[in-house]
This record gives C-alpha cells, sequence and structure tokens, in this order.
C-alpha cells in the first residue's frame, strides 16, 4: 500500500510539473541561451532538467524513509555520500551551465568534491575488482585514487553525450533498465523513471535541457550504482563489463581527447566534433541522429548478452565505431 502511494505521488508531481512547466521554468532563473557557436538554439531553453531529477532523488528517498522502506532504496549509510555527490556535482555543472567555467576550474571543482565525499564517507569504496574471463580478483591498493578519476571521466563522458535532444535520456533509460531488470534496487530505479519520462517528452519539444548539472547528476547515479551493486549484490556487473556498458559514451570521449591534444587544445575544451554532430551533419535530421547513436550504443550490451566475451566486444565495438566515424567524414 505504502508504494502504491509513493508511485502515485510522484507520479502526480511529475505530471504537474509537466502540465504546468511554463509556469515553474518562468520561476527559474537558469536558461541556455543560445551563443551562435556551440549552442545553436533559437531562443533560450530552460535548464532546470537536472534540477527536476535531483528533486525526484530527494523526494523519493525522503518518502522511503517516512514509510520505513529503505530496502528499497541503497542501504546502510550508501545513501548519504549518495545525495552529497549528486548534489555537489549537479551544483557545479548549474555553476557552468550560468557561468561557462574554464576546463580547468570544472576539472578542480570535481575532483575536490568526490575527493572529500569519499574520504569521509568510506562507503564509496570499491576494495576489489573481478573480470569476467578471468578467476582472481584484483585488490585496489589505490582504490581511492581509481574511483576519483572515474567519476571525473564518468562525469565528462556523459556530458560528452548529451549534445542533442533524448541522446543521453534515451541512454539513461537503457541503463536503468537494465538495473531493473539486474534486481538493483528495482523500486528506485522505477520510480526514478518517471520523471525521466517526463523529460524526454519536454526535452524532445525543446523546451528543457539536462545542461552539465543534468549530465554530472546522471554520472553519478550511474557512477554509484556500479559501486553500490558491485560490494552488495551477487549478480554483479563485472569490471570489464561495466565498460561495455558504456563504452560508446567512453570511446568516443577518448577519441575528442586525443584529437584535441593534437590539435593543442584542452581536452575538456568544448568542440562540435562529437559523435552526435558528425551523425547530424550526415543525416539532417536530428531524430534519425539519435536513432543511430542510440543504436549504437546499445550493440555492445547486446554481444554481451549474446555471451559474448568482452575482449571481442570490445574489439566489435572498436571496428563498428571508428568504421561508421570514417565512412560519415569520407560522405560528409
Amino acid at each position: 500500500m505504502e508504494i502504491f502511494f509513493i508511485f502515485t505521488l510522484i507520479f502526480l508531481v511529475n505530471l504537474l510539473v509537466f502540465l504546468k512547466f511554463q509556469i515553474f521554468s518562468k520561476y527559474l532563473t537558469f536558461f541556455d541561451k543560445p551563443d551562435g557557436r556551440l549552442k545553436k538554439h533559437s531562443q533560450p531553453i530552460s535548464l532546470a532538467g537536472g534540477l527536476i531529477i535531483l528533486a525526484n532523488l530527494y523526494l523519493i528517498i525522503f518518502l522511503s524513509k517516512i514509510f520505513n522502506l529503505e530496502n528499497f532504496i541503497f542501504k546502510n549509510n550508501f545513501i548519504y555520500p549518495f545525495l552529497i555527490i549528486a548534489t555537489l556535482f549537479y551544483l557545479i555543472g548549474l555553476i557552468d551551465d550560468l557561468k561557462n567555467l574554464t576546463p580547468n576550474k570544472k576539472l578542480i571543482f570535481l575532483f575536490i568534491s568526490i575527493f572529500f565525499v569519499i574520504y569521509f564517507f568510506p562507503d564509496i569504496n570499491l576494495e576489489y575488482i573481478k573480470i569476467s574471463f578471468l578467476n582472481d580478483e584484483y585488490n585496489f591498493k589505490y582504490s581511492s585514487l581509481f574511483l576519483i578519476f572515474s567519476f571525473v571521466l564518468l562525469a565528462n563522458a556523459m556530458n560528452m553525450y548529451d549534445g542533442i535532444n533524448l541522446q543521453l535520456i534515451l541512454f539513461t533509460f537503457y541503463l536503468i533498465t537494465l538495473f531493473i531488470l539486474k534486481d538493483f534496487i528495482p523500486i528506485f530505479f522505477t520510480l526514478l523513471l518517471i520523471p525521466l519520462f517526463f523529460l524526454a517528452i519536454l526535452n524532445y519539444k525543446n523546451k528543457v535541457f539536462l545542461g552539465d548539472g543534468g549530465a554530472y547528476l546522471i554520472s553519478v547515479i550511474i557512477g554509484c550504482t556500479f559501486i553500490y551493486q558491485y560490494n552488495s549484490f551477487d549478480n554483479y556487473f563485472f569490471g570489464d563489463e561495466v565498460f561495455v556498458l558504456l563504452m560508446i559514451p567512453s570511446i568516443d570521449m577518448l577519441r575528442l581527447f586525443i584529437l584535441r591534444i593534437i590539435n593543442k587544445k584542452h581536452p575538456f575544451k568544448g568542440d562540435l566534433n562529437h559523435l552526435h554532430h558528425i551523425v547530424n551533419e550526415y543525416t539532417k535530421n536530428k531524430n534519425l541522429t539519435v536513432l543511430i547513436t542510440f543504436i549504437l550504443s546499445i550493440i555492445p550490451v547486446m554481444l554481451l548478452f549474446l555471451n559474448f566475451q568482452t575482449y571481442n566486444i570490445l574489439i566489435i565495438g572498436l571496428i563498428i565505431y571508428f568504421t561508421l566515424i570514417l565512412y560519415l567524414r569520407k560522405k560528409i
């Protein structure tokens, strides 16, 4: 009964925000304004997407605590560092959206935030990692350092992947669906799909963006879930399988880093050379672009469920990705 009440309340709250979004967005003073260079939309767009996700996180966790349903969210004390990281990363992204922080400042803020949380909250830890095709467990001597860099890189990968309407939201839908199918706190993630569903409609209609704040926030949800499932469940994703799930955003980020360094640019400085930019330049159709990039992103997971070894999936994924990039570049 309590679960039904929470589902109903979350749905009605998000439905109200959806129906009255024009009024709601006017009370928020942060908008993504076009600059004619990287931001080519014709008018200012609300950046409330990340705030809506963060507010739903707090509401879901608050209601779970009120009704003593902690088993349906992150257990033990994991929920507290999770919320702190989520809030800090969202705020850093929001400040970047509004003030256009330099790449170095963003990196410093992200590093300090995750270092602070890992230092004071030992629940965010990864003592060992297992590879699917190896029998041994690998203990982390410098696990904190590994996690800090992993969170920062994941935040940037998600931010780079978010450049066209629906792309990051669809990718998040896909990951959350995998978490639900794996039985990783399924009630929590099913509730989280409700605001994402309404945001997807608003994002498709070009009424709201996730912004850097929303992208960074999503990276925390994904990153913390991978850590939590590794330490709390027997049917966890292996370390190499996690990379397979995030393969296309990760490869695209690595390619951009290398190209920018070769061109003597900051590796975290924005440009229009992302995968979705290249695909969209060829298709001239944003819906088709999102479809192509999304299919490309889930091919590695399809191969994983077909019991391909992860090192074979990596080779196949690299071949498909770079073949597509080279083909489109040649056609363009």
